[in-house]
């Protein structure tokens, strides 16, 4: 059997891999993907702590329902923000972060 810590390291080095890349991005669409690689590392996070939690019990299954709710989570994400990105570039015509100001006059 793997340790914890492995898993956990590996959420973490993820995790920070999808940090700096949605904070780094100037692209809308790869700042989705560093989100969708942090909610990844929270999957990788939950199923690991729920295996190590309860090893032995397989009918709890809090952790694989809390995995399935950020996979939901991450699939409406990437429509919805795909779908922004898109009508974003429709109408401005590039889908830079920094030359979208749709809230400013």
């Amino acid at each position: 059997m793997v340790p914890l810590e492995f898993y956990l390291i590996l959420a973490a080095a993820l995790f920070c891999i999808g940090l700096f890349g949605a904070l780094a991005r100037r692209n809308a669409i790869g700042v989705l993907i560093g989100i969708e690689l942090m909610l990844n590392a929270v999957n990788i996070n939950l199923v690991a702590f729920w295996r190590y939690i309860t090893p032995a019990k397989g009918m709890e299954l809090a952790g694989m329902v809390f995995a399935l709710f950020v996979i939901t989570l991450a699939a409406a994400e990437a429509a919805i923000g795909l779908a922004l990105v898109i009508a974003i570039y429709r109408s401005r015509d590039t889908v830079n972060v920094e030359e979208v100001n749709l809230m400013k006059w």
